[in-house]
């Protein structure tokens, strides 16, 4: 059942996944009413040794090796020794008075744009965000002009990538916004999120701190990738494209090892502590990675530093990432097969996360350089919830340890108040009961001959007798608790035990129009003293018997599980409140009008003194259920 609950859970985890998963590409769907938009997908390249912005448009014309690209289908390579490049294309006829041209990715750290020889853009940026997006005005009598744009940069990715739209500003600005908020708003969501939970963190005692944590550090990182890999900020703030870029790099490095963490301290560090040790190496090489960052801006970006710093934090971290999923996969799916519910909701949260990741990456480095990676932000959507669930679950999972470690201690704390209370009245019973058991059967002997002289005074003498054959019979139960003596040992049937019983107790059941079954098989054995077992559960029977009202049945049953013996005793008498029950086996107390309290403490006794163990279960008008354990003693023993 419980199974079938957290399957449910899953279930719906996954089902608000794919909402949430379809609202936002809902939100991503391009528009597709700009009717007026022109696109341009072929142009001319010019590789050139360096980008010089004060060339002029007739110096560009006059160069030789101008070379035909289809950006929809090609890219071409660089030329060895060349870091910049030119590319020339003619605008088409502009009817609008706010048209725009749209440059959608265009890679290079230097960009200059040239309009029949005007510059209408220069941009450079040290940072090598992964592309950048330009959107620039334009008029009608730029129609038919050629256009120049300029781009530079070290690594291998540069050039202008997919199409040139050309169409009205407005459109223009108002696709790309639309096309890129909702990554915008996911990103500035998951940051959202991670700064309540630090807040919250202030009011979480130590155990789970690191938890927390974590996955606080796991959620901000995310959100900051998102946010700085989406063009959007670094085009609505140009003059914040360095610190979104290095923001991107430092949440990556913050990322990986943070995510190994929290696998660490929720599933623990694997077979040989793998996972542990390898979240030690990411820690190391992601404090590497700011190191080589730090000396590239110290060295002003120079070339060679930061060809050196392009292989460490791209290529080489890459690889790490792809291991790092595999080899979380295979844990969590390892744990998940052998039962554990959090690390099936870890798994299907993470191989969503990992696969797209794994496949994203894969398709970067071995098909397309100029891929740029989207579908990474429904997988980290998926996996931050499954870890949300799973920290909520480990929350949970606490609070009903405390509750549960709470219950024992109260339990513990009863029993340690019981057990003094026994002492107590153990130490009074040894040291009072023989000092006033020897004037009473004085008393009785005086008594009995007063009743032999005068028979006149027999009614009063009688009851004088009964009352200190009362007395002697209390004195005799605190002597029981106080220094029970096991007696001899025996191997007990318990059938036999009980078939005994029930003959001493079937005439008073009867007389109270009760019924006494007995469900017990004859391979059942104990270790104890006869008498003693016999006079513990004629105490209880006995209550069950005067606990009925009019017609009534006591059930009596027995049976072995594990290296126990279970005996029950049910009856459909009276019952008892709750408030009752918690105080049976207290000394004195009693429901019954002529009762000591006495006769349950000394059962109690017996049982604790036989290594067995009492519970009652009982509801105010529905009937009582005890429930006796005691040590099996096995066959092949007793033979």
């Amino acid at each position: 059942m419980q199974d079938m609950k957290v399957l449910y859970r899953v279930l719906f985890s996954i089902v608000v996944l794919i909402i949430v998963a379809f609202c936002i590409f809902l939100l991503e769907v391009p528009e597709n009413n700009h009717v007026d938009e022109h696109v341009i997908n072929q142009w001319q390249i010019k590789w050139v040794s360096e980008l010089d912005s004060n060339i002029t448009t007739d110096q560009l014309d006059a160069m030789d090796g101008w070379i035909d690209v289809d950006g929809s289908n090609s890219v071409t390579e660089r030329t060895q020794g060349d870091s910049a490049q030119w590319v020339k294309f003619e605008l088409p006829d502009l009817n609008e008075k706010a048209a725009a041209i749209f440059f959608e990715r265009i890679y290079g750290t230097h960009v200059v744009v040239k309009v029949d020889g005007v510059d209408i853009y220069d941009n450079v940026s040290n940072f090598a965000l992964s592309y950048n997006t330009v959107l620039l005005p334009l008029s009608v009598i730029n129609s038919h002009q050629k256009v120049y744009v300029g781009l530079e940069r070290n690594d291998s990715s540069i050039g202008i990538v997919k199409q040139i739209k050309v169409g009205k500003y407005q459109d223009m600005i108002r696709g790309f916004i639309s096309n890129n908020t909702a990554t915008y708003i996911l990103g500035s969501t998951l940051i959202f999120i991670a700064l309540i939970m630090l807040v919250c963190s202030l009011f979480l005692y130590t155990g789970n701190l690191s938890m927390w944590l974590s996955l606080c550090a796991v959620i901000l990182s995310s959100g900051f990738l998102v946010i700085t890999y989406s063009p959007l900020p670094a085009w609505l703030h140009q003059s914040m494209r360095g610190m979104y870029s290095v923001l991107f790099d430092i949440s990556l490095y913050i990322l990986l090892p943070t995510f190994t963490f929290f696998f660490e301290k929720t599933f623990g560090s694997g077979l040989h502590s793998i996972v542990r040790r390898f979240r030690i190496f990411q820690t190391i090489y992601s404090c590497f990675c700011l190191v080589c960052f730090l000396l590239l801006v110290i060295s002003n970006f120079q070339v060679l530093l930061y060809g050196f710093y392009y292989i460490v934090s791209l290529q080489v971290l890459g690889i790490i990432m792809i291991v790092q999923f595999i080899l979380l996969i295979c844990f969590s799916t390892k744990y998940a097969v052998q039962g554990d519910k959090n690390a099936i909701i870890f798994s299907m949260g993470f191989i969503i996360f990992a696969l797209i990741g794994i496949g994203e990456l894969l398709y970067y480095y071995i098909v397309d350089p100029y891929y740029s990676l989207f579908l990474w932000k429904w997988g980290i959507v998926c996996f931050l919830i499954s870890l949300i669930i799973i920290l909520g679950r480990k929350f949970s999972e606490n609070h009903k340890r405390i509750v549960q470690y709470t219950k024992q201690l109260e339990m513990f704390n009863n029993e340690l108040q019981r057990s003094e209370r026994m002492e107590i009245i153990s130490e009074l019973a040894a040291s009072v009961a023989h000092e006033v058991r020897n004037p009473l059967q004085v008393t009785r002997g005086f008594i009995q001959l007063l009743l032999e002289r005068q028979p006149s005074e027999k009614v009063y003498l009688n009851m004088a007798m009964h009352e200190l054959d009362r007395a002697s019979e209390i004195i005799t139960d605190y002597l029981t608790f106080a220094k029970p003596e096991a007696g001899v040992i025996t191997n007990l049937n318990i059938l036999d035990e009980f078939i005994h019983i029930e003959g001493i107790l079937i005439p008073m059941a009867n007389m109270q129009g009760g019924e006494i079954s007995v469900h017990i098989p004859n391979d059942i054995y104990i270790r104890g003293n006869s008498s003693k077992f016999k006079q513990a559960f004629i105490n209880i029977i006995k209550n069950s018997i005067e606990s009925l009202q009019g017609e009534g049945e006591i059930q009596i049953w027995a049976y072995e599980e594990g290296e126990k013996v279970h005996i029950h005793i049910k009856d459909n008498g009276e019952g008892m409140e709750a408030e009752v029950l918690a105080r049976l086996g207290e000394p004195y107390f009693t429901n019954k009008t002529k009762g000591t309290g006495l006769g349950l403490m000394v059962t109690l006794r017996i049982i604790e003194v036989m290594e067995g163990s009492i519970k009652f279960a009982s509801e105010k008008g529905i009937g009582t259920e005890v429930i006796i354990q005691f040590p099996k003693v096995c066959i092949s023993t007793i033979e």
